[in-house]
């Protein structure tokens, strides 16, 4: 089996629509792939009624996290996103996104880069706008040469001038949100040392005992090392190491399925949830 946990739609900022995400997962060989739009499960419905045969769909989402000033990621799934305390902290976290990005262009404009906000907005077409959103508008508009630049510290990266943080959801109550939901969390590339998403063995640990179940260990962004270290924290830790692609959907490559998820790991993301969601085939 060959095992993708971790991709993006347009119903956040992937580039393409659901139907078309499963039905290139397929063509590219995968057996199960996991739909993790940020903040939102507005993809999973198109997603399930597009699904080609000989493919399992996972719904899942990844959760935008801050910790001790730093972004952090978690990737959920197979939880119930009616329950009502993660309901109510998913809405706010795309209200926040909504006013992220709106202050973003504000500086950005105060700046002097020509940057319109309808454009941010038909850019996202979801309900979770983003960064991403953000840095192709200022490409459009000739402010940058490409997305890497948008994303230094003179624009829209962590400290950047334009950047403004995202909504505080403490990593380790998203951990027990999700549970409580029936579903599991793994905490998504954490890049060692790497970026604002590195996190130390200690901030790890903690978050295994919230309930963490696994992390992202191969991952196109982690270098050889960084697996290395990430596979024998998890293993210590007692959680399950995953592999993704992060697919977004601009690449010309197509990165789908470039990383994959052993079997037996994801037998124990199965394991580790206990709601009534579970991963759907085509009937």
């Amino acid at each position: 089996m060959r095992i993708d946990l971790h991709s993006h739609s347009d119903a956040s900022d992937g580039i393409r629509p659901p139907a078309e995400v499963v039905r290139r997962a397929r063509e590219a060989g995968l057996d199960v792939l996991a739909l993790t739009d940020h903040d939102t499960v507005s993809g999973w419905d198109d997603a399930a009624r597009a699904l080609p045969e000989g493919l399992t769909l996972v719904p899942g989402i990844e959760l935008s996290c801050r910790y001790e000033g730093r972004s952090l990621h978690l990737l959920g799934y197979l939880f119930d996103p009616s329950a009502p305390a993660l309901a109510a902290e998913l809405t706010a976290i795309r209200a926040h996104r909504v006013d992220r990005a709106r202050n973003m262009v504000d500086r950005l404009r105060a700046l002097g880069a020509d940057v319109s906000w309808d454009r941010v907005r038909e850019l996202a077409g979801g309900e979770s706008v983003g960064r991403p959103h953000v840095a192709r508008a200022m490409v459009e508009a000739g402010v940058v040469a490409s997305l890497d630049e948008a994303f230094t510290g003179d624009w829209i990266a962590d400290g950047g001038r334009a950047h403004v943080g995202p909504y505080p959801l403490d990593p380790a109550r998203a951990v027990r949100l999700v549970r409580e939901a029936g579903g599991a969390c793994v905490l998504a590339h954490p890049r060692p040392g790497r970026s604002a998403y590195t996190l130390g063995d200690e901030a790890i640990e903690e978050l295994a005992a919230a309930g963490l179940a696994g992390i992202e260990v191969d991952h196109p962004d982690h270098a050889p090392e960084d697996r290395a270290r990430l596979r024998d924290l998890a293993a210590g830790l007692g959680l399950f190491g995953t592999g993704s692609s992060d697919y977004h959907g601009e690449l010309p490559d197509d990165r789908l399925g470039r990383e994959t998820t052993a079997v037996p790991a994801y037998e124990a993301l199965l394991t580790s949830t206990s709601g009534t969601i579970r991963p759907l085939t085509s009937t």
